[in-house]
């Protein structure tokens, strides 16, 4: 059986590929959190934390520097852009309702399938429509926002089994 080959993903864009890498972990916890019965308060709490210093703030970048490459009409972009409208509404649904344990699942399946949908798709039809110039100056603008590796501060690690 082949062995999927890895992504060549261009300098531009692996600052959000990271931040993906970074997202993934949250799923993990999540799903770790569930895994374990975890009151869905504490893994709620979590994610609006997550959503608040992480994701928001991606979503932006994304948008501001990646989506705006894309005609208004493209597919692609339709879809990233309806998936960060569903991402932000999930989670004001969890800041109404932080004891419901389905909308934690909700949430994570929805971005994994998003970030996936990104980094096969959306990436890959990016870095072959831009050219070296453009790729250049959207590294300089992430260097410059994100000089240093993000770190999760989030002191309840409920994910871990104690």
């Amino acid at each position: 059986m082949l062995k999927p080959t890895p992504i060549k993903r261009n300098p531009a864009l692996v600052r959000f590929s990271k931040d993906h890498h970074f997202a993934l972990l949250l799923i993990w916890k999540v799903r770790q959190g569930l895994r374990f019965d975890i009151e869905p308060q504490r893994i709620n709490n979590y994610i609006i934390f997550f959503f608040q210093n992480y994701l928001e703030a991606h979503f932006k970048e994304e948008e501001e520097f990646l989506f705006v490459h894309l005609d208004s009409n493209s597919g692609s972009r339709i879809i990233a852009g309806q998936d960060h409208a569903a991402l932000k509404e999930i989670v004001a649904e969890i800041k109404s309702y932080p004891k419901n344990k389905t909308i934690s699942n909700e949430f994570i399946t929805r971005l994994e399938k998003h970030i996936r949908f990104e980094e096969r798709k959306l990436f890959n039809e990016l870095q072959i429509m831009l050219d070296k110039p453009e790729l250049d100056t959207i590294a300089e603008k992430m260097e410059a926002l994100h000089p240093h590796q993000q770190e999760d501060n989030w002191k309840d690690t409920f994910w871990l089994k104690v």
